[in-house]
């Protein structure tokens, strides 16, 4: 066996039992022992004592959009994954859709990983795409080591990857229970969609009101009862209306096997606070009221949503006009969600060691990355290092996503990412990145 190489030290330090005073030991980029803060390093390691900075796992995205290859003027593996890595987070899993080719087959796959697989700073995974008459092409793509399969219930926004109707969703996910696999599912109702008054213009409130919360509820309540008759496993994404949490519970309670994400510009924006014409805020699900961010803020501490994604959609510029009607609908947000979400989560009493298993822990089991997510030993040596109190106010010029759009522009965060490392090698130092170091991940 190959002798510790690194050690790492905290007085803080986030795992699954809790903070404390630790140090962490790695072999070979895997993370080998806890131990005492005041252990004695074995000869020849490299020691980094981070005092007072917090030692959190490497945090684990699984709802990007990269884009790549198709549409890279508006992001790319190269841009995406560096932003990712100044943020803290590790690993990223690609959503199908926004690339050209969109990944619906394993040919799809395949390309899409060849272009990924120089320019990945962090290690990256694949969703696959469920649309009309593909189902002959998912077992392919899961046994490609795709991690699941994701539908929209409504228009995706791009005509390349079409929404399911209610005879090809249970189609597809038939064919998907049959092999123990996981349908991700975008859960707008089309027809209370197509009844409500379509926005035009650029005030907020009438965008608002062309996505209400009944369309949201609605899909997810016929999402729970085919996912009930056919035994399948389904997740939710970005839940934005939170009038659809005790439907989720209840569901679970019955052994229904869903789970549910949110997002940062759900609990940290609220539709008040946005102005006319900045459709930098624009994304479907919409941002709703602060009564509602309560409410998601209280699904998250019972435990009914189980984790927090970014939801990363950039766009260029150009697409961002000041009609919410016409304003491409995605937020940028990949290398800001840690401080986003601490800086709310803190003025809410809860913990670096909630965030840790909203945006590390609870993500990595959603798609079976067990060697992710955690500090104990047989994971993978992936940290991200925090400064908890430290404060900056965003500013879009020092993103490294590809287009410096971001609802976030002029806010103060808590929370300054002062380090990040994969599998026990520093890949952003203060804000320098590393060459890319990344490696592609499939389904285990």
């Amino acid at each position: 066996m190959s002798e510790i190489d690194l050690v790492l030290r905290s007085t803080r330090v986030v795992t699954p039992q809790g903070t404390r005073a630790a140090t962490v030991t790695v072999r070979a980029g895997k993370i080998a022992e806890l131990l005492p803060y005041d252990a004695l390093a074995p000869a020849g390691a490299r020691v980094e004592d981070f005092g007072g900075d917090v030692l959190l796992p490497g945090l684990v995205d699984t709802h990007v959009h990269v884009n790549d290859p198709g549409r890279t003027e508006w992001e790319g593996f190269w841009t995406a994954t560096r932003a990712a890595a100044a943020g803290g987070i590790t690993t990223l899993v690609d959503m199908p859709l926004n690339s050209l080719p969109p990944t619906t087959t394993e040919a799809n796959l395949h390309t899409k990983r060849e272009v990924a697989r120089s320019k990945a700073h962090i290690d990256v995974g694949f969703w696959g795409g469920a649309v009309p008459g593909n189902v002959k092409d998912l077992r392919p793509l899961h046994d490609a080591g795709v991690f699941g399969f994701k539908c929209f219930l409504s228009p995706s926004g791009v005509e390349e990857f079409p929404q399911l109707d209610q005879e090809q969703l249970a189609a597809a996910l038939g064919e998907i229970a049959g092999f123990g696999g996981l349908l991700i599912v975008h859960a707008e109702d089309p027809v209370h969609l197509e009844a409500a008054p379509q926005p035009h213009g650029p005030r907020y409130a009438d965008f608002l009101a062309s996505r209400p919360r009944v369309s949201e509820n609605e899909a997810i309540a016929g999402l729970i009862a085919l996912a009930r008759r056919l035994r399948a496993r389904v997740h939710v994404l970005h839940l934005s209306s939170s009038d659809a949490l005790p439907l989720i519970a209840d569901a679970r309670a019955e052994g229904v096997r869903i789970t549910v994400e949110t997002c940062p510009h759900f609990l940290t924006l609220t539709a008040e606070e946005i102005p006319d014409g900045a459709t930098e805020f624009k994304c479907c699900p919409p941002i709703r009221e602060a009564a509602n961010q309560d409410a998601l803020w209280q699904g998250l501490a019972d435990g009914t949503i189980d984790c927090v994604v970014s939801d990363h959609s950039p766009s260029t510029a150009d697409l961002k006009t000041l009609d919410f009607g016409d304003a491409w609908g995605g937020i940028s947000s990949l290398q800001l969600g840690l401080p986003a979400i601490w800086t709310a989560a803190r003025e809410r009493g809860h913990t670096l060691d909630d965030v840790a298993r909203w945006m590390a822990t609870a993500p990595a089991a959603l798609v079976g990355l067990h060697q992710k997510g955690a500090i104990e030993p047989g994971r993978d040596a992936d940290f991200a290092v925090l400064d908890p109190d430290a404060t900056f106010t965003v500013d879009p010029a020092g993103l490294q996503h590809r287009n410096k759009i971001t609802a976030y522009a002029g806010r103060t965060l808590h929370g300054v990412v002062r380090s990040t490392w994969l599998r026990g090698r520093r890949i952003n130092d203060g804000g320098t990145l590393s060459e890319p170091a990344g490696e592609l991940l499939e389904r285990p």
